[in-house]
């Protein structure tokens, strides 16, 4: 079980890979598998679209991950992608295929769900979810958590405490979302720690090898960027291959001082990359 890995001395390393957007995209999914998995991650997650819409790929992919790769799978869940009868489903789905581990999430409002459909949600945040997860599904719950907080959230003090509602509902283990700064990440730590926060908590990566990635990224997560990546991306964003280079080597330099102060798990977003994501172990 991951929350058994995360319990021991070592750092773990994990990797999140998505569902291809095309059904053609779809079988060139396990080739990359194959390659991240030949970088010997202790589990891999696997999201799915908005809304639940490839709930089902979500399965089949982590099913092949557990079973294929024999790597421990997490599958994501959301709030906003399943009402009680339907998490149901899907959980029990998860459950026959042997994943053991689930990814609880608030998630994005889909752009066809109406207004009516988002009032009347049967979940309206991750603790929620987790609660009932845990009441009637054996699996592990994983859940997510924000070094510079919620975008949508007051203070970060509001943040933690929704944050340790997570944990009391029933998640064993967190996922960060991503930082470009590492001592945020530890103050983040500390913080959380201070509140009774105490379960595992895995250091999310995402290696920025463009310069319009950094918007995206940001938009998405609030995350800040540092004049040292900023400097980055003003010096080599117009040099794609140069600029691929720099943000690996950031990218390197925040998993070692992360491994060297010894935190329990190191999550790396490989955006479906397996050659990015072995330059940087290799390094």
């Amino acid at each position: 079980m991951i929350n058994d890995l995360l319990n021991k001395t070592k750092t773990t390393l994990s990797f999140e890979v998505f569902p291809p957007k095309t059904e053609d995209e779809f079988q060139d999914v396990f080739s990359r598998l194959d390659a991240l998995a030949a970088l010997k991650p202790d589990f891999i997650s696997c999201t799915y679209g908005a809304g639940g819409s490839k709930s089902g790929k979500t399965v089949e992919i982590a099913s092949y991950i557990q079973h294929t790769l024999h790597i421990d799978a997490i599958a994501h869940i959301t709030c906003v992608g399943f009402r009680k009868s339907d998490l149901e489903k899907n959980c029990k789905m998860l459950e026959k295929e042997g994943i053991h581990h689930v990814l609880a999430l608030r998630g994005d409002r889909p752009k066809l769900m109406t207004d009516e459909q988002f009032k009347n949600r049967e979940f309206f945040y991750a603790a929620d979810m987790i609660h009932y997860l845990k009441e009637h599904t054996s699996l592990r719950i994983a859940g997510a958590c924000y070094p510079e907080k919620h975008f949508e959230a007051e203070s970060m003090e509001s943040d933690l405490v929704h944050l340790k509602e997570k944990v009391e509902a029933g998640a064993c283990f967190l996922i960060s979302q991503l930082f470009f700064r590492n001592d945020v990440f530890y103050r983040f730590q500390e913080r959380a720690s201070a509140l009774g926060i105490n379960v595992p908590i895995c250091a999310g990566i995402m290696p920025i090898t463009s310069a319009k990635q950094i918007g995206t990224s940001v938009s998405l997560s609030g995350s800040s960027v540092p004049k040292e990546l900023s400097d980055i991306i003003a010096n080599y964003g117009e040099k794609p291959e140069e600029m691929r280079k720099a943000g690996i080597d950031y990218a390197v330099r925040q998993i070692r001082g992360l491994q060297e102060h010894g935190v329990d798990g190191i999550h790396i977003y490989t955006m479906n990359r397996p050659k990015m994501v072995e330059e940087i172990i290799h390094s």
